[in-house]
């Protein structure tokens, strides 16, 4: 039995507060909308300072204080904002980025705020934690669910593992997982054929259905470059948002 200590649950007595999930507990078994999340103390410096590839999974198993709550199962967004609430209580909210004007090409640094960040609720979904939705150019209706933190690391380790030189299969193997059922048929084999020779119309549609509907932090900002040109900047988890840690 895998031993569960390791997510932090015995650590209810240290400081911590309580995050609001953007998915609102809708997609999981016990339907909680906030989980208690511990405050990064100089121990996990250890962890930031070794810079080792699951620095973040590491970060999560320590400050996640529920029972029974893995880091794996909650969904990306959810994620999104555990993380931002680890980097604002101990950095504060504001982020550097450095941007390139789109009308003179020189490069700048700009600060946008990760506390302004707004929730995209998107539609509600069906009581099994799936969205319906009907495919565009096929007519094939589909049921479709929000990848978990656990399946987008899956999914990176699987990517990465391709010899250079080969074509990875990124979109398709996303949409595998992503799709849980084709007119009523969940068999996974079945759903592969059918996502193989999907339209590409269709895809993009579910790629823009789940942009808009999948519950997580709105990302993009808006900010002005010093050339007085608007540019949309999406507040990724790159390098910008880790250095602090650093």
């Amino acid at each position: 039995m895998e031993d569960i200590s390791q997510y932090g649950q015995e650590n209810f007595s240290m400081p911590h507060d309580v995050v609001q999930l953007p998915s609102r507990g809708i997609f999981y078994k016990n339907k909680k909308s906030s989980v208690k999340v511990g405050y990064l103390t100089a121990a996990d410096e250890n962890i930031l300072m070794g810079r080792s590839d699951d620095v973040t999974m590491q970060l999560l198993r320590n400050k996640l204080y529920e029972p029974g709550m893995k880091p794996e199962e909650l969904l990306e967004g959810d994620i999104e904002a555990i993380l931002i609430f680890l980097r604002n209580t101990s950095f504060g909210p504001e982020m550097e980025m450095s941007l390139k004007d789109p009308v003179t090409g020189n490069e700048f640094k700009t600060q946008v705020l990760l506390d302004e960040l707004n929730i995209n609720k998107g539609v509600e979904p069906d009581t099994d934690g799936t969205f319906s939705a009907t495919l565009p150019v096929s007519g094939v209706q589909v049921k479709l669910k929000p990848l978990t933190y656990g399946d987008g690391l899956e999914l990176r380790k699987i990517f990465e593992s391709y010899p250079q030189g080969r074509v990875v299969p990124r979109v398709t193997m996303r949409l595998v997982k992503e799709i849980q059922s084709i007119n009523g048929n969940t068999d996974k084999g079945e759903i592969t054929k059918f996502v193989e020779q999907m339209p590409i119309a269709d895809s993009k549609f579910i790629k823009k259905f789940m942009n808009e509907n999948e519950p997580r932090l709105d990302m993009e900002r808006i900010v002005m470059a010093p050339s007085g040109e608007k540019l949309t900047v999406n507040v990724g988890f790159g390098v910008e948002f880790f250095r602090p840690f650093f």
